[in-house]
This record gives structure tokens, sequence and C-alpha cells, in this order.
């Protein structure tokens, strides 16, 4: 459970004013000194993630975020990596410790406007004389039901994971990743080119995921490179059921496929398991809106040095100037670094995303579609560009 990467996690984000216990709370929550307590206000400065397995739930990361009402320059810089980190919250727990609550107006009407789950918190109960009437306030003005906690007594903690349990959001993460495209002892081929993106002796991410999903559904995997895919086509007895290739192959591969194989990607697959598959596709019908004078964003979820074979940094901008002009504008940006104010766009295009949780892509795909730009992602991008996208299985 340990080895669950962080972006298949339940994502639950501690948040509150400055001392109000939140770094205390969390501590109590994980049985661990995960987060740094201190009576001086604003501790926590980046958030703290700490990985668990928590009962009924199963492998979940909690976030430590800093104050919200954290003040001067470096608490602005805190305050935005808080909204950060409540933009990837699957659920949000607000930790109020005193009367004064209006400070949390805008952080719960973000998570009502992302239908993120709340659960509302009095800490310190053990000395806070005023408890039941801060949480009376708490329903008046935001609606919410409080439980009462206490991190140094253990008062309310088993109250605070059974709320987490009936709390699950629908589809948090979806269950699989292959969504039925692929049934017990069906041969799947899988076409990996192992360029120098990949990292040497391992398998990147989506790749392995896929493949120990294939396993845990009891399919027949063969695992290729575009060079020995043909040879290891005629070495079959029937053709396989379904091929997932790495998009930056696409071409050669349907080139090559059988005709009663279907063809998908792993960036595709990764499109309706991370993201908003639908409006992906609706996105990519803008790549034939562009013109020389447009503007598209590349957003890689990971940060790494360009590459000669890089998808988002050279394969993608070649393939988009080749079919639109050399003077199309592209910028690129990775990790966490998403520009608030994306209007300026024509397009933006996402990678497969497989270091993000569902929610934090979600939550990308939404501020698009508020600020009416179109969003694909690579693999359905690169389908498009070949002309293949009607041709590919996607469900």
């Amino acid at each position: 459970m340990q080895k669950t990467p962080n972006a298949n996690r339940l994502h639950i984000g501690i948040f509150g004013k400055r001392n109000s216990g939140k770094s205390s709370l969390i501590n109590a929550l994980t049985g661990q000194d995960t987060a740094l307590v201190s009576k001086i206000a604003g501790t926590t400065t980046d958030p703290v993630y700490k990985a668990m397995e928590l009962r009924g739930i199963g492998a979940s990361l909690f976030i430590d975020t800093a104050g919200f009402d954290d003040v001067g320059e470096l608490g602005k810089l805190r305050v935005e990596k808080t909204k950060e980190a409540l933009s990837k919250s699957d659920i949000a727990i607000f930790v109020f410790a005193d009367r004064d609550i209006e400070d949390a107006k805008d952080w719960v009407e973000a998570c009502q406007k992302n239908k993120t789950p709340i659960i509302a918190v009095v800490n310190k109960s053990d000395v806070l004389s005023d408890k039941e009437e801060v949480a009376s306030k708490i329903q008046q003005l935001y609606g919410l039901d409080t439980i009462l906690v206490s991190s140094k007594s253990g008062e309310g903690l088993a109250a605070i994971r059974q709320k987490l349990l009936r709390s699950l959001p629908e589809g948090y993460e979806k269950d699989s990743i292959l969504a039925g495209l692929a049934q017990p002892n069906d041969v799947v081929m899988l076409v990996m080119p192992q360029d120098s993106e990949a990292p040497k002796g391992r398998l990147i991410l989506p790749q392995a995921q896929t493949i120990r999903e294939l396993l845990d559904d009891a399919c027949i995997t063969v695992s290729v490179t575009p060079d020995t895919m043909v040879r290891a086509l005629e070495a079959l007895k029937e053709p396989p059921k379904l091929i997932i290739t790495d998009s930056q192959v696409f071409s050669f591969v349907y080139e090559h496929k059988p005709e009663e194989s279907k063809l998908t990607s792993f960036s595709i697959l990764f499109a309706a398991y991370k993201g908003d598959l639908d409006a992906f596709l609706e996105g990519a019908k803008a790549i034939d809106n562009l013109k020389e004078t447009s503007r598209v964003l590349i957003a890689e979820a990971c940060t790494h040095a360009p590459l000669t074979e890089d998808i988002g940094r050279v394969k993608l901008p070649a393939l988009l100037r080749k079919k639109v002009g050399n003077g199309l504008t592209v910028d690129i940006v990775a990790g966490v670094d998403f520009p608030k104010n994306v209007s300026s766009y024509d397009l933006i295009i996402h990678c497969g995303a497989c270091m993000f949780n569902r929610k934090y892509v979600l939550s990308r795909v939404q501020q698009a579609k508020e600020q009416r730009v179109p969003m694909t992602n690579y693999g359905i991008a690169l389908a498009h560009l070949k002309g293949i996208l009607s041709k590919v299985s996607l469900s």
C-alpha cells in the first residue's frame, strides 16, 4: 500500500487559520509526527504531504497547509500554495478554533463550487469554552454540521474517520484504467518505445500501472517495442484483442496493426482515468481552427529537462506548426505552474497527468471551461493530427 503512487491516493486537505491546530490534528489522525507543531502562528509554510492507509478507504494522502489568513509577502505565497492544495483535495477538513469564522467564507465557497466534500471541525474542544457557540455559528453561516475535536485527548477523531468514509466523492479516482476495453484471457499488446525519456531500468508510470491492471484482470499481456511489434504479431496464433501504444508511434502502430485489433494509447486511457474524456475530445476539434497567429499552451504534469524526443516540448509543437505555420506561439508549463488566466490561449494540450490526482486535473479542465478555452490531451491531439482519432477505441 505504501508503494501506491500519491497521484492514485485519496487527497485529504486540512485547512484553517494559523494556529487553529491543523498540524496537531493531522498528527493525531495519522498517529505520527507528520507535521511540525508549534504555538507560533505560521509554523507550517509549504504544504506537508503524508501518505497513509485508512481503514475502509485505502491509500490516502493527508495535506497539512499553511493558514489561509497568513500575511505579508511570504504569507501571500503560502496562501497560494494552500489554494493549490485545495484544488487537489478530494475531501477538505476545515479546522475552526475560535468564534472568528468569517475568514473561511471564500474557501468554503470554493469547495462548494467544485463539489468538494467538507468536514467541519471545532478543534481544541478540551480548552475552548464556547465550542458549542462556535459550532452553532458554523452551522448558521455555512450550513455545515461540525465535529468537536481535541487532538490532545483524541475526542472526535473516530467521528472524523467515519465522516471521511461517508464523504467519499463519487468517482474520486476511477477504478479502471482500461474501462472495459479488455476482458480476462484477452491478448493485449503494449507497444512501448524505450526512448531517452524512459527512466533507465524502469517503465514510465502509465505503462507500469496499465501492465499491473492487465495482470490483475487476468489478461495475456505482450510487451514490445515498435521494432519488435511486427515479429511479435507474426508469432501470435491470433491477433491481439487490443493494442495499447505510446502516442508518439501512433501512425506506425496503426499502419501495422491487424484490422480486427482495437487500438488506443496510454495517454488516451489516462485522459478518461484522470480527466474529462468528453471535454478532451471536444477540445481536439479546436486544432482545426488554429491559425499562425494562435497561441497554444502545453501543460506537463512532471518537471524534467527538455529532451530531443520530448513529445510535449518537441514533437507536438513541430506537428502543430507544420499544420498551421511556424508563427504559431507555443508556451510550455510544467508541474504546478499552470497560469490562473488562460483566456489568451486558443487551445490547451495537457499530458496524461499520471503524476496528478484526478481532482486536480478536473480543476484545470473546469478552469479552462470557465475561461472558454478548449482543452485536450497529448494522445487525443496526436491521434487527431494523424487523422486516426475516429479509428481509435475510447471505451
